[in-house]
């Protein structure tokens, strides 16, 4: 039977395959630089920084994965969740995959009382964005995000103290 599941250690080398086949889908695969040894770290490590779930087939093979981390709202005053990546191979989209890890997500959420379940897409994504609003989520009107990597990031930690 198809199912979601915690990703664990034997995992790693599919969910970065599937990072990398949604790099490629959003028109980025040169920005995408994941490799095992990071994702191993960032999932398994002493000081883990995300978390995963993996979707799979009946076989047991796994088509889909939705990586997130933690947050805090201050206004909220609790913690929160920010999904960073959901992809399903192509080949297993419709099958129900994409629902069941949100899903689950959704249902992580509440069981520890945290706030809010958050992620981007592209703002071309058309697929994703009506698959979003099907399940009643809708964009955060009014905000745009932001962020620093590389030269600016780095002149910007030059500025500190």
């Amino acid at each position: 039977m198809s199912g979601v599941r915690a990703a664990g250690p034997g995992d790693v080398a599919a969910v970065v395959a599937l990072v990398h086949e949604l790099a490629e889908y959003e028109k980025a695969a040169d920005e995408c630089r994941l490799t095992d040894d990071r994702l191993h770290a960032a999932l398994f490590g002493p000081d883990p920084s995300a978390a995963a779930l993996v979707a799979t087939t009946a076989d047991g093979a796994v088509v889909g994965t939705a990586i997130w981390f933690r947050t805090f709202s201050t206004w909220e005053g609790v913690a929160g969740m920010h999904l960073e990546d959901l992809y399903v191979r192509p080949a297993h989209r419709g099958e129900g995959h994409g629902l069941r890890l949100l899903a689950a997500l959704a249902a992580e959420c509440t069981r520890r009382g945290w706030a809010r379940l958050e992620w981007n897409v592209l703002y071309w994504n058309e697929p994703a964005i009506g698959f979003y609003r099907a399940i009643g989520a809708g964009p955060n009107e009014g905000w745009t995000t932001y962020r620093l990597t590389g030269g600016p990031l780095a002149a910007l930690a030059g500025r500190a103290g």
